[in-house]
Parts: structure tokens; sequence; C-alpha cells
């Protein structure tokens, strides 16, 4: 399957990873003044005006309950877009550069608490977040409804945190240039993706990284209203770290259900030896029929598997 390549601050809420609860924000228009850069008190009508004061700065961006028909680009500085409430900011459907909500290429971004929905674009890689260098912290944030939830460039010496957030009814096979997924990260540094769950995939991957290390904990990858989809992880190029302590659930509509989780499958510019799969428990869903194989490697390294929960059907370890 072709795949197109490319080169916290913490809020507090008792909504947690549902997606319902990101949905209940008011479906008004944006207030005069909705964007607030923290440290100055200056209130701008405008996302991509707040972002511009502060510039090759420092500083962070509250933002108040809303719908947005807004996007920005950060070309400098470090920037944190905080909701005042989680899942009561919304961005909807409005994409800068035809990329994403949020075009990121500054020394840093951390997100916090926002809502991204029905991001699409002519090349299919609407995305919610565009990172093309520098950090990113995503936390209690919500990807749903479009072509990919965050897509990135490669940053070697970068690093991703995701953290409890949630991405669903995203990726897409439609276009000519391959696959968009629910979150494709390129080469970075390290990956880290923590208490988060990808569902009811439209496509592609649900997290696919050419990221040197990639550590995946306690999350879920839940694909029994997925269609069309294919790996729940994908580690192209090889990978070091750890995926442990997660679940998953594979679908019946697939286009590819070989494997849970692939290896390498790309070429190996990464090593992943010494890469560990622990304590995960992996099932298929009741009506499903075929077999299928947890973890499929197309590398010679070796790969630690320990303390997995397999249901039927599932085979434990493929070298292909």
């Amino acid at each position: 399957m072709k795949t197109r390549r490319f080169s916290l601050r913490t809020a507090v809420t008792l909504c947690g990873l549902s997606v319902l609860c990101a949905g209940s924000a008011a479906m008004g228009q944006a207030q005069s003044g909705a964007f607030e850069v923290e440290e100055t008190g200056q209130s701008f009508a405008r996302l991509q005006q707040a972002v511009n004061a502060i510039g090759d700065g420092r500083g962070t961006i509250r933002i108040a309950n809303g719908v947005y028909s807004e996007c920005a680009v950060q070309a400098a500085g470090a920037v944190t877009y905080l909701a005042v409430e989680a899942g009561q900011a919304i961005f909807d459907g409005v994409t800068c550069e035809g990329k994403a909500a949020l075009v990121l290429r500054g020394r840093s971004a951390q997100v916090s608490g926002l809502v991204f929905q029905n991001m699409a674009v002519p090349d299919y890689n609407g995305a919610g977040i565009r990172l093309e260098r520098g950090n990113l912290t995503v936390a209690q944030s919500w990807f749903r409804d479009s072509q990919q939830g965050i897509l990135t460039a490669a940053d070697p010496n970068g690093q991703i945190v995701i953290d409890h957030s949630t991405f669903s009814r995203l990726g897409t096979c439609a276009g000519a240039g391959g696959c968009a997924h629910s979150a494709y990260i390129g080469d970075y540094g390290v990956l880290r993706v923590t208490r988060s769950r990808f569902e009811q995939g439209r496509g592609g991957h649900y997290l696919k990284s050419r990221a040197r290390k990639n550590d995946v904990a306690s999350s879920s990858f839940d694909d029994t209203q997925g269609r069309a989809t294919n790996y729940m992880i994908d580690l192209p190029g090889g990978s070091v770290g750890q995926i442990s302590n997660n679940r998953f659930v594979q679908g019946r509509d697939k286009e590819n259900y070989s494997a849970l989780i692939a290896i390498a499958a790309e070429g190996q510019p990464h090593t992943s030896e010494g890469l560990q799969i622990i304590g995960n428990d992996a099932r298929v869903a009741p009506d499903v029929q075929h077999d299928t194989t947890f973890v499929a490697n197309w590398s010679d390294d070796n790969v630690r598997l320990s303390d997995n929960k397999l249901g039927p059907r599932i085979q434990k370890y493929e070298r292909r």
C-alpha cells in the first residue's frame, strides 16, 4: 500500500477521553477577542493575530469557548494553544496553506483542550495539525471527521508527545498519492503516545510513525467500526522503544487485515533491535472470521514480545 511521504500545559477537566464531551460545546460563532495572549493580556479577534503578536517569543494563547472558522501558521517562537475549557473550543473545517488548522514550524508548540474537525483539502492531506519542524505536545485534544488528525514532516532532533487525546473517523485512501492516516509522524527523533484513543478509522493506518524511537502506552485502538483500514500501528522504517499496556480490537472491514502491528515494512533506516512489545491485550471483533498476526516484522532485528494477551484468531509473531 502506498503512503504519502513528508520529508503542557495540561487542561483540567472531568471529560476524560470521550468524544461526546468535546461535542457539547456551544455551536455559536466565536466572539470578538476570543484569542487572548496570557502574558500581555491582549485579546484578538483572529487566531493568526495572536500568533503574530507572540512572534519569535514565547507565549500562551487562551482560546474561548466557541466554534471557529479559523486557522493559523506559526512560523517562529514557542506557542501554547490552550482552550479555556477543554473540548469547548472547536476548529471546524478551515485550513491554512491547504494543509491544516494549525501549521506549525516554530521552535515548539503545545496544544491543549482543542477540537479539530472536518478538515479536508484537495490533496487529501487535510489535518488538524501539520507539524513541519520543532517539538510538539498535544494534550486532551480531539481530532475527528477529517482526512488526517496530525501530519508531520521530518525533524530527527525533534520530539512529539500525544497524551489523553482521541482520534475518530480519520484517514482515507481516496487520493492518487496514497493513503492518509489518523496520525502520521515523519522522521522524528521521538514519538510518545499515552492514554489516547484511536477509533473508527476511514482508511490508512491508525498510527503510522517513522520516528527513530516510539513509545506507545496505555492507549486503545478500536477498529470495530473501522472502514477499509490497515494496521493499528505501522513503524515502516523500524523503531526502538516500547509498545506497552495497550488494547487492540481489529474489525472486519479491512483493506489489510494481515497484522495489527507492522515493523520495517518499507525498509529499515532505523534499527528495531530491542523494541519491546509488552503487556498488551489484542482481540478481533466477534464477527471477524479471518486470522491475523499480532506483530509482523520485516527486519532481522530481535523484537521482544512478552506478557501479551491474544484472543482467538491472532498469531503472536511472524517474520516476513
